[in-house]
């Protein structure tokens, strides 16, 4: 009898600490809700939510803390010792540092910190949060880590030290965040005088090596472009040569679900098209709304696990998008 009394007692101890989880995950903070007795249903859904948030934390953390390392390696293994830079925020602290010898990891917080509230108004909170932590860490591991220089061969430093750069900054954005902020700038302006993403960050980098040529000397700004351009490709890969823009295409039998995360949750306008949805042996067919709405890359991390949350075996489709005109570049405000 006593067994049996210790087993019921962690029972109700394992479903007290579920229910706690659990509505502190759907963040349930009405009070009439709360008196409520939660359905089995419920706490499955929330408990299923907890776990796939959990995991994703998870990973963007790896993957955020990978890149950290692999960038500050492409800092000080590489660029730092040729007085090599790069493009964007990473290159105006490098250029500012061959110039004044300001250390790199003061230059690196303090260029970002307009990128990190430009961030909490462009892409959100969580992001900026995302964001901030980040760039933070790429200071302390450049302030303490020490890497050994790799090679003194410009042309080997100059690759492949954009290489381990362009790794870093595509693993961050993998993991929900960034270490360089110059595409939100890019992003900002870009829906604020109605011109491409790609053609703002040339042009920010065109200045960033124009400065490189006159502060340093051209022989350095040609090779800087060259890291410039081992970077971005790197960065291309690492991010599955996802463009500025992203197409998405659900197809989902939760459609009204999917319709609303993305108005509500992702702030986007959605095309919901009427179709037909075939299965089986025998091509059977099932009429369903299908949703298309158009993110930047720097959304794709919480699109995919809000999907997730609501029906992990939806069909999607993502296809990169080269430009956008009209309703696409302000929030909230779209229609399609």
């Amino acid at each position: 009898m006593a067994i049996f009394t210790e087993h019921q007692a962690i029972i109700r101890m394992n479903s007290i600490w579920k229910k706690i989880i659990i509505r502190t995950t759907l963040k349930q903070t009405d009070k009439e809700s709360d008196a409520k007795p939660v359905s089995d249903y419920v706490l499955a859904k929330g408990y299923r939510e907890f776990l796939i948030l959990a995991r994703r934390h998870i990973k963007d953390f790896i993957l955020i803390t990978v890149g950290i390392f692999s960038a500050s390696f492409g800092f000080k293994g590489f660029l730092l010792t040729n007085h090599f830079i790069d493009g964007g925020a990473t290159g105006i602290s490098l250029l500012i540092s061959a110039v004044t010898k300001i250390p790199l990891y003061l230059l690196i917080i303090g260029i970002n910190i307009p990128f990190i509230l430009l961030g909490y108004k462009v892409m959100g909170k969580v992001f900026a949060i995302k964001t901030a932590l980040a760039i933070a860490g790429l200071s302390l591991c450049l302030a303490t880590v020490h890497f050994p220089d790799v090679t003194t061969d410009n042309l080997l430093v100059a690759v492949f030290g954009g290489f381990f750069l362009g790794a870093g900054i595509g693993l961050s954005v993998r993991g929900g965040a960034v270490i360089d902020g110059t595409e939100v700038l890019a992003i900002y302006l870009s829906r604020k005088l109605g011109t491409t993403i790609g053609d703002i960050i040339i042009l920010i980098n065109v200045l960033i090596f124009s400065a490189a040529a006159y502060f340093l000397s051209i022989e350095i700004a040609l090779y800087s472009m060259i890291t410039y351009l081992s970077a971005s490709k790197t960065l291309d890969f690492i991010v599955e040569g996802i463009d500025e823009y992203i197409g998405v295409t659900i197809v989902s039998m939760r459609s009204e679900e999917m319709r609303q995360m993305i108005i509500n949750t992702m702030g986007r306008g959605v095309t919901v098209y009427s179709g037909k949805r075939g299965y089986g042996k025998r091509g059977e067919t099932k009429e369903v709304d299908i949703i298309y709405t158009v993110i930047t890359r720097l959304e794709l991390n919480k699109l995919n696990t809000e999907i997730q949350k609501i029906e992990p075996d939806a069909f999607v489709v993502m296809n990169s998008v080269k430009d956008t005109k009209g309703g696409m570049i302000k929030k909230r405000a779209l229609k399609h």
